[in-house]
């Protein structure tokens, strides 16, 4: 494959990924902590796909085959930072909403 193709690649996997986390916040706050922390494990998958992809990229550089550089590969770098983000806070929203929902106050 391209450096293109990987690129589009490690962005749709992780973007998919991404959405799963913030689609997980919103089933929290509607009390499906269950149905949420299910999302988050199928964003994992997604994310884990693109980290695969993006892991080969640095073996190949780590192996003294240079990966060129273009915004294309920073973008993803930068969607795949973007997700991991993500789903930290995802993680965090759905076990205050959990606590919240618990104590009755949601």
């Amino acid at each position: 494959m391209d450096m293109e193709g990987i690129c589009f690649q490690i962005i749709t996997c992780v973007g998919s990924a991404k959405s799963c986390y913030v689609e997980s916040i919103g089933l929290a706050k509607e009390g499906k902590i269950d149905e949420a922390r299910a999302k988050i494990g199928e964003g994992d998958q997604y994310f884990l796909e693109g980290h695969h992809v993006h892991a080969e990229l640095i073996g190949q550089e780590a192996s003294g085959n240079p990966v060129p550089a273009s915004i294309l590969l920073i973008h993803a770098e930068d969607q795949l930072m973007s997700a991991e983000t993500a789903k930290i806070y995802a993680v965090e929203f759905i076990e205050l909403y959990a606590k919240l929902y618990e104590k009755g106050l949601a």
